[in-house]
């Protein structure tokens, strides 16, 4: 006896019907930038699957094999596609594990900045008065210095606070660092938009059945002024990567035992004059083709959620 087959969850032919799935679908442009990002998001998170190499793993490096260069010149290996480093690392391993950590910084510091600017934003919007000049100078105050040096400077106040701290604790203040510069955006976008909902109808009606004030500005004008906070998060991803790869190209990023693709491009500059250009080229092509495709990933999305361009 056959039985028919079982139908797709409500949620799930929603989204196969909604607008922004239409979009994407008839977009190569984010077709081709969803799939290097997801390419390289896969690539990053199973490193350890997927990599030839532990590049990290001390004892298992050849200081022979130091400096070669990619396989398909003269002089290189076929162990090593894209060549090694001055310590016989493999780049296309250095490259997967590198990027995991720049991944992982430049994602955990959007997601603290939303949850600062998107709290500070609509409490700011919602409530007005005293409370909305005072986090709005706050944001002028912040804007007038450039997010790098407040970056540097966190990450200086917290290298100088810890000298010795351990390996999770430097990342901690790293995601500090970049996060406490980034929370301004949001927390602006969120006040605009939370100024415009609290005088709609919905929000007086609730207000007259006696619903409180925080579970309105939580339950009811939260969800309608996420669709801005999602665009903006996704191009922040970019610039919180290239932030992070920044502060690790000056020496103040991740700890040197785990390198991110900063470190990499730091350590491949001192070789790039003298020959040895994949040390640094490779490690810069990866972190541009991530910064690339976040980035196209963010510009589609604006569009799909601007109703004006349906």
């Amino acid at each position: 006896m056959s039985t028919a087959p079982a139908a797709a969850p409500a949620w799930w032919q929603r989204a196969l019907d909604s607008d922004v799935w239409f979009s994407f679908r008839s977009s190569p442009m984010a077709i081709a930038a969803a799939f290097i990002a997801a390419v390289c998001l896969f690539c990053a998170l199973f490193a350890y699957v997927v990599a030839p190499y532990n590049p990290f793993d001390l004892a298992s490096l050849e200081l022979s094999d130091a400096r070669l260069p990619p396989a398909w010149q003269e002089g290189g290996s076929s162990k090593y596609l894209f060549g090694t480093d001055d310590q016989g690392r493999d780049i296309l391993s250095a490259l997967m594990y590198g990027a995991r950590i720049s991944l992982l910084v430049g994602i955990a510091s959007v997601l603290l900045s939303v949850v600062l600017g998107v709290g500070l934003g609509l409490l700011s919007g919602f409530v007005g008065g005293k409370i909305d000049a005072f986090i709005m100078r706050v944001c002028d105050v912040m804007l007038s210095f450039p997010s790098i040096l407040i970056a540097l400077l966190i990450d200086g106040v917290g290298r100088a606070m810890f000298p010795n701290a351990h390996d999770t604790l430097a990342f901690a203040v790293l995601i500090l660092a970049i996060a406490i510069p980034g929370w301004v955006p949001y927390a602006r976008t969120v006040r605009g938009s939370t100024m415009v909902e609290r005088s709609k109808e919905y929000v007086q009606a609730a207000r007259v059945i006696g619903v409180s004030s925080s579970r309105i500005m939580w339950k009811h004008v939260l969800p309608n002024v996420m669709g801005p906070v999602l665009v903006l998060a996704t191009i922040q991803v970019a610039l919180a990567i290239l932030t992070e790869s920044t502060l690790s190209f000056l020496g103040v990023g991740v700890p040197p035992t785990q390198p991110s693709l900063g470190t990499l491009i730091r350590v491949g500059n001192d070789f790039l004059f003298s020959g040895e250009w994949w040390i640094t080229i490779f490690p810069g092509a990866m972190l541009v083709l991530i910064a690339l495709s976040v980035n196209l990933l963010g510009d589609w999305l604006r569009d799909a959620l601007n109703p004006r361009l349906r």
